[in-house]
């Protein structure tokens, strides 16, 4: 059409993560682009490392396409691995340390990884797994003699945005993980949507504590370290060295997560410091007691971040809306992201009206390209070419939306729905509450009625109390049948801190049942 070959004008319009790193170590040898308690290193000399790591695996016979494994805590050398994997086409596989033996061997049967890299702390662990790849690789003496045997020069492999970088197993509340793979073209839009609508900037640093096995850390650092901005690793949640952190460096999005902010609160008011600067904090405001919010909001000098996005989507479709400081939200609508489409469908894939309660379907260049090796719920996920989260929202007439519940949530009690999460949202607007779950309990009379189990962070809170705070705002059929009261570390989380429900269903399970 415009006299140039189609195939050139094609790849004059692709960019992958590891040409923005190469850019980036042009644009800013010098500076640092990572850094843990004993080690800085520039740009310079990360991408050096990375370059001689990708060529190492090439000469171990990674090929383009091919999965690497990787089981560790957080370190410098898993960013290595990301970025190495990116430069030679090959996809790297972020094994949960947490898993039980089982389930990790279901992971690497799943992918089928040529090579694993591990550390010292988990060896033992994978030593336990049913090994069907070819080598692994310590890290340590092991990893750093490859290193210093293979060129540090851009390996030469040809990479499309299109192609896969990253598998990440995705902590379903049943059965088996499934592998979420993750392109350049994903990985890099979702930069583009932290820029848009998280006010990602150069210069600012990102501080990767969450386990990079999850997206929290491993989107958010890909992110920062192709915009040329700092990644400061660090080995879990560590609050001294997090207060340290902030209050010396200016950091981009602090990421607590629930159950993490008031731990982190309680250092940072004995340590009497002030953040360096802030943009944003915290996130997934919809598990987080409002007290907290404002609390951590206020002594961070930054507002909190109301997101609503997954493994699947990067921070889209509902991350655009961040609630002011010192404020406890009332509401908790969300804005819808910038970098996406989105629609709410009934069971047959209609459009529901403005006001009622759909399952969120959505387009966008951060979604991932599908669950690894699972055909079928491919098709029925990516159906009529949307994915369907599988979250129930809202859409109110401004536009904004209501997160409801996870659709698999959804407690039918005498022909009623019920979204345990509405339940939780009237709990948790409540002082003197740490946190609450709602999980459904079989009934003989409803065939399920929800159940409500709630942290106090004071001993005069009483059940009766906040059952009439759900009398006021529920229907009469959303009432909690029971309202008990559990110690607020006894509460089942997954890494990324929510309460995981079918650990919670057990407890109910074990008093129907017991031994």
């Amino acid at each position: 059409m415009n006299g140039i070959p189609e195939a050139l004008i094609e790849s004059s319009a692709r960019i992958t993560v590891g040409e923005l790193l190469l850019e980036q170590m042009r644009l800013r040898p010098n500076e640092i682009a990572v850094q843990d308690e004993e080690r800085r290193l520039t740009f310079d000399q990360f991408n050096m490392r990375v370059n001689r790591l990708a060529n190492a695996l090439s000469d171990a016979g990674i090929e383009h396409g091919d999965r690497i494994a990787i089981l560790s805590e957080n370190r410098i050398e898993y960013l290595e691995v990301t970025f190495a994997a990116a430069k030679v086409g090959a996809i790297f596989c972020a094994l949960n340390w947490r898993l039980a033996t089982g389930e990790l061997t279901h992971c690497i049967e799943l992918a089928t990884p040529k090579l694993v890299l591990v550390s010292d702390r988990f060896s033992g662990a994978l030593e336990g797994v049913n090994h069907t790849f070819q080598t692994s690789v310590r890290f340590g003496n092991d990893y750093e003699a490859r290193l210093a045997k293979a060129s540090a020069d851009e390996p030469g492999v040809s990479v499309d945005p299109e192609d896969g970088l990253v598998i990440i197993y995705t902590s379903g509340t049943t059965g088996l993980p499934k592998g979420a793979l993750i392109s350049h073209r994903a990985e890099i839009a979702r930069m583009q949507s932290s820029c848009i609508d998280f006010g990602l900037a150069q210069g600012d640093a990102f501080v990767a504590w969450p386990p990079m096995f999850h997206m929290a850390s491993t989107d958010q650092s890909i992110s920062a370290l192709c915009l040329g901005s700092k990644v400061i690793v660090v080995d879990g949640f560590d609050t001294e060295r997090l207060v340290d952190i902030v209050a010396s460096e200016k950091i981009w999005w602090l990421l607590l997560m629930p159950g993490t902010i008031e731990p982190f609160a309680e250092a940072w008011k004995k340590r009497n410091v002030q953040p360096r600067g802030i943009t944003v904090v915290g996130a997934m405001a919809d598990l987080v007691p409002r007290h907290q919010i404002a609390e951590i909001s206020t002594l961070m000098q930054a507002p909190y971040a109301n997101t609503f996005g997954a493994t699947e989507t990067g921070l889209p479709p509902a991350s655009a809306s961040l609630i002011p400081i010192g404020i406890a939200p009332s509401s908790l609508s969300k804005g819808q992201s910038a970098m996406c489409r989105c629609r709410l469908v009934d069971s047959e894939d209609k459009d529901v009206p403005v006001g009622a309660v759909g399952e969120l379907a959505m387009r966008g260049p951060t979604l991932f390209s599908g669950y690894w090796n699972a055909p079928d719920t491919n098709k029925e996920d990516f159906r009529g070419g949307w994915f369907h989260m599988g979250d129930a929202f809202r859409r109110n007439s401004d536009g904004t939306l209501d997160f409801v519940d996870r659709v698999k949530y959804l407690i039918k009690s005498g022909g009623e729905n019920i979204y345990p999460a509405e339940i939780e949202q009237v709990l948790l607007k409540e002082p003197r509450v740490d946190d609450a779950v709602v999980v459904r309990a079989p009934d003989a009379h409803w065939g399920e009625v929800p159940v409500a189990f709630v942290a106090a962070n004071d001993s005069s809170l009483t059940a009766e109390h906040l059952a009439g705070l759900c009398r006021n705002a529920l229907a009469g059929y959303k009432q909690p049948k029971q309202i008990r009261f559990v110690a607020l570390d006894d509460l089942p989380r997954s890494t990324t801190g929510k309460i995981q429900r079918h650990e919670v269903e057990k407890w109910l399970l074990a008093d129907a049942h017991p031994s």
